[in-house]
């Protein structure tokens, strides 16, 4: 009985735990932010989807993959960067 008890009582924390890092998870999701950003540079365009805790980050993280498909160079990831995006479409989760 002594030894049973704090086993349940582990078990119990354990689940519940577990429990709350899933919730924890799905809250994180939902305020996750969704943008696909098209860039147009030296006459070529890429769109990529990228996600962030906010749209700033979103955008900047679809900006800079679609960048990194249509450079050949530090120079020309630079310029890339420094273009606006030809197309930015967000919505929040």
């Amino acid at each position: 009985m002594f030894i049973i008890l704090p086993l349940l009582l582990l078990g119990g924390i354990i689940i519940l735990l577990i429990v709350l890092g899933g919730l924890g998870s799905l809250g994180s999701h939902a305020l996750q932010e969704t943008c696909e950003v098209c860039m147009d540079f030296q006459g070529r365009t890429q769109c990529r989807t990228a996600s962030g805790a906010n749209e700033p980050t979103a955008i900047q993280t679809a900006k800079d993959n679609a960048c990194a498909y249509l450079v050949h160079s530090k120079t020309e990831g630079f310029l890339c960067s420094q273009t606006p995006p030809a197309r930015v479409t967000c919505q929040g989760h």
